[in-house]
């Protein structure tokens, strides 16, 4: 079972927001680390682009078991330069 913790942060000169350091310590943030934020039903919801990038690997696996899409997606883009 996960804890939540909660933080309690004020939006600054023109929308800045500071994260506490030790939020920015558990979650493994660094300075210049890129971050998508996302907005649903009242809730924002702050990932890394590398981590939302790695949880979307492999999501349409289940499509396709055994084949490699990309391979063959990169294949048929080479023949089809290959006859232009």
């Amino acid at each position: 079972m996960s804890h939540t913790e909660t933080y309690r942060v004020r939006l600054g000169d023109r929308g800045r927001l500071v994260l506490p350091a030790d939020l920015r310590r558990r979650a493994g943030l660094h300075d210049g680390q890129e971050l998508v934020l996302s907005y649903e039903g009242g809730v924002v919801r702050m990932v890394t682009r590398a981590d939302l990038a790695a949880a979307g690997r492999g999501m349409f696996a289940s499509i396709a078991p055994g084949r490699d899409l990309v391979a063959e997606l990169i294949a048929e883009r080479r023949a089809e330069a290959s006859r232009e």
